[in-house]
């Protein structure tokens, strides 16, 4: 963090950084480069890396690696508050991936999350363990793989999978999705346990928030994979009914032998179905 305060790159080495507090980014066109997937753990229950309101900051090839102690968000991208445009000079981030759970303990609040405008994401994926070490509705806990709260955020490669609640959640305007790609959570114990409100089974993979007037995306693909019997998700995307709100070929299938995904997004779709194999697709929306 001094020789980040002093204008330098950030090169890590093949490894495993076990961090005490946050990588700090703070100045413009600063670099971040991991080498052989370099993994940043944070031990104390911090942030694994945040940056300043700065044009054209670079993040690239690295892994966040959630820790025991929970963090309430393992990247953060901008502060909450600055609404500064980078239309000329956008953050950036590639094939930068996050992991809670799997190779032990690990627990996130949020994985990603996107406060500054004009960001672009090429590849990413999210993902909260299904299987190894530590795993269990109680154990690894991620409410959140994504949350975009910046304005005209446009991701390419965006995979997220098995986060407790919304897989992903854009509240930021104009935001763009090029290919998406997400398996629902394996493990709620029981519907109760899986439901964002009254009358609704689970949390849609993609949902937009009601306040976003534009946003746009391609090439949707959502799975579950319930291993209880009786727990079901009832959309797969959940987006505002807005002229400025598009989505394009989209598809849910069940993968396990369990419970449905009731509809594509919002009302339309229909259910999947284990027997006989039914994979709705959805074409356009509106």
């Amino acid at each position: 963090n001094a020789q980040l305060t002093n204008g330098k790159n950030l090169l890590l080495t093949p490894g495993v950084y076990n961090l005490t507090e946050p990588i700090h980014v703070m100045h413009p066109n600063t670099v971040v480069l991991g080498l052989g997937l370099a993994t940043l753990r944070p031990t104390r229950g911090t942030p694994g890396m945040s940056t300043e309101e700065a044009d054209g900051i670079e993040i690239a090839g690295l892994l966040f690696d959630a820790g025991a102690g929970n963090s309430p968000v393992l990247l953060d991208v901008g502060p909450d508050k600055d609404k500064a445009r980078h239309e000329k000079n956008p953050i950036t981030l590639h094939d930068v991936f996050f992991r809670v759970g799997g190779g032990g303990i690990g627990r996130a609040t949020v994985n990603l999350r996107i406060n500054s405008n004009d960001v672009i994401v090429d590849h990413t994926w999210i993902w909260r363990a299904d299987h190894e070490e530590g795993v269990g509705w109680n154990s690894n806990t991620s409410d959140n793989g994504l949350i975009v709260n910046g304005n005209e955020v446009t991701i390419y490669g965006l995979f997220v999978e098995h986060h407790e609640k919304f897989q992903v959640l854009w509240n930021g305007d104009g935001g763009r999705t090029y290919f998406y790609q997400s398996e629902i959570p394996y493990d709620p114990p029981d519907q109760a346990s899986y439901s964002s409100g009254p009358g609704v089974n689970g949390w849609a993979s993609y949902k937009v928030a009601d306040s976003v007037a534009r946003h746009e995306a391609w090439g949707l693909g959502i799975y579950s994979v319930f291993i209880q019997p009786h727990v079901n998700l009832s959309r797969a995307i959940e987006v505002p009914k807005k002229p400025g709100i598009r989505f394009h070929h989209m598809i849910t299938v069940a993968l396990g032998d369990h419970g449905e995904i009731s509809n594509v997004i919002n009302d339309k779709g229909g259910p999947t179905s284990i027997r006989p194999r039914v994979t709705p697709k959805v074409a356009e929306f509106p």
